[in-house]
Order: C-alpha cells, then sequence, then structure tokens
C-alpha cells in the first residue's frame, strides 16, 4: 500500500527545475496481487472491473496508470493474475490517487516477479516512468511522497529531501477540478507573454521551499504556515486561483486553529489545504481532516 499526497509548495515551478514540496497524507490505497493458472490480467476496484490477456493488454481510461505499470514487466511474468485495488479516498479529489496506485502496483509486481522489495529509488524511477508514459509529462512530486512518506522537499533533478514528521492537515475540495495538462497549458502560455515575472515567482518559490524545510526541522509550524500562505500568494500571481478556492483560502485564514493556507496542486479548481485542523462549518465545500504520514510505501506479508 502506499500513501496519497498533497502539494505543500512548489507547484508549476517544480516542471521548471525548482524545488517543490510534498507531503503524504494518512489515506492510503493497497493492491492485493493473487497469481492466476491463465495468461489472463484481473483488475478488480471501485472504478471497474477489467480482464484482458497479458501479452495483449487493452487499454482502459480507468485503469491507464495500472495497465502501464504492467507492461513494465511484460516479458518477465510467465502467468495472469489478479490485483484487487482498494481505495481510502476517491480519485475525484486530488489526493494523488493515481501515483499512490502506481506505487502500490509497482511494489506488488516487484516484490513478485524479483522475490525482494525494490529499494525506494528503484520504486521511485520505476513509477515516474509509468506516470510520464501515460501523462507525457510530470514532476514525480507525488510519487517521492507515496514511496518515502513524511514531507519531502523534492526537485526533478531529483533530489529528495524526506523529513519524518506528522502534522495534521484540512483540506477542502471547491466541488471542481480542471484536469492538470489544462491547468500546466494555461500557465504556460502566460509565462511565455510574460518570462520575467514567471521567472521571479519561481525563484522565490524556490527560496521558500528552502526556508521550510529549515522551519520543519525546527518543528516550527507558524513559520512553515506563514510560507504556505505566501506560496498561495505567487500562485494568485501565476493566474491559477478562482473565487471558490480564495473563499476557501480566506476561510482557513480566518480559522485560529490554523497557521496558513493555500491552494493544493496545478490551481483552478480542486483542493485548497490548511496546516491545522478547522471544523469550517459554515462553509459550504467538503472538507476533510487528515494528517501528514510518515509512512510511505509498505509490504503487508
Amino acid at each position: 500500500s502506499a500513501p496519497g499526497s498533497l502539494m505543500l509548495l512548489g507547484e508549476h515551478a517544480v516542471l521548471h527545475g525548482y524545488r517543490s514540496m510534498v507531503c503524504a497524507i494518512n489515506r492510503r490505497i493497497t493492491v492485493r496481487l493473487t497469481p492466476s493458472g491463465d495468461n489472463i490480467v484481473r483488475i478488480i476496484s471501485t472504478l471497474g472491473k477489467y480482464q484482458s490477456p497479458i501479452d495483449n493488454l487493452v487499454d482502459h481510461p480507468s485503469f491507464r496508470f495500472v495497465l502501464q505499470a504492467v507492461r513494465q514487466y511484460e516479458d518477465a511474468v510467465s502467468t495472469g493474475f489478479e490485483l484487487q485495488i482498494e481505495s481510502e479516498f476517491s480519485a475525484d479529489i486530488g489526493f494523488g490517487s493515481s501515483a499512490a496506485v502506481t506505487v502500490s502496483v509497482h511494489a506488488a509486481l516487484f516484490r513478485w516477479i524479483m522475490g525482494a522489495v525494490p529499494d525506494q529509488e528503484e520504486l521511485f524511477f520505476r513509477s515516474l516512468e509509468t506516470i510520464k508514459a501515460v501523462q507525457g509529462r510530470g514532476s514525480g512530486a507525488d510519487i517521492s511522497a507515496s514511496v518515502f512518506g513524511g514531507v519531502v522537499g523534492y526537485s526533478t533533478d531529483p533530489e529528495f529531501y524526506p523529513l519524518e514528521l506528522s502534522a495534521p492537515l484540512t483540506a477542502v475540495y471547491c466541488g471542481y477540478k480542471t484536469p492538470t495538462p489544462e491547468v500546466i497549458l494555461k500557465v504556460e502560455q502566460l509565462r511565455a507573454e510574460d518570462p520575467e515575472k514567471y521567472a521571479c515567482i519561481y525563484k522565490e518559490i524556490d527560496l521558500l521551499v528552502m526556508k521550510a524545510v529549515e522551519a520543519l526541522n525546527r518543528q516550527d509550524l507558524s513559520t512553515f504556515g506563514s510560507i504556505m500562505s505566501r506560496n498561495h500568494e505567487l500562485m494568485d500571481q501565476m493566474g491559477v486561483n478562482t473565487p471558490e478556492l480564495q473563499e476557501i483560502v480566506s476561510a482557513l485564514d480566518a480559522s485560529p486553529d490554523l497557521f496558513g493556507s493555500k491552494i493544493s496542486g496545478a490551481g483552478l479548481g480542486d483542493c485548497v489545504i490548511g496546516l491545522g485542523h478547522a471544523e469550517l462549518s459554515n462553509l459550504d465545500y467538503p472538507v476533510y481532516h487528515l494528517e501528514i504520514t510518515p509512512v510511505g510505501c509498505i509490504f503487508h506479508e
């Protein structure tokens, strides 16, 4: 199983080689692999059921990441198998389901085929290959959180700064999300119109991530919260804020129990996160009380 994730800092900037920060959350996806005596790959999940011969896997929109991961082991597999996938969160919300299921499938397949547990960096790179094959582009930040757990300072070099940390988060879903590739395309168009502006934004984000690593090493959540709030202002300057997202940020900022808040993910919809737990009973959006978990991908023997 592997945890879902949330971006804490560095959206969009990470795609250009700048630093970011992502965390694992206490909501997991579990994959159970059972070998069979035929050559059929079967998938069972809340998204539906699937079966196809392993040597001729038919594409399926609900299982693109799973099937791509399976294809990477096709030459090493001598028999069919069933993958039972259970998730503690909806794939419709930006909690990193694609990364978590990809990491879990790779971990299960590697353990079964190779007879050993993969080291974390190998699991990361195998999973990143899957994400890039499906999406065409991806920073890998959410994969690093699902593999390592805790908080990970991350860049696409790649560099990893894993921090074992537990902390409360409040995530609020605004009710809709724009597909990430569409948001990236819009930001890239805006960046092309004013490259100097976006270079300044990305450089400041990079500096904020390093300050955030220092703050978390000191367990200084107040400073970290203020860094999150500044990152939100920079995302607003990028053009990925919306009235709904700003309404949520304002409600979170008004809560006495929170240290800071920001858009989490590409923007133009999806989630806002706050550091701390807030009830937000007057806010008409789904609210999720989460924890940053130090537990990354694990094996259940």
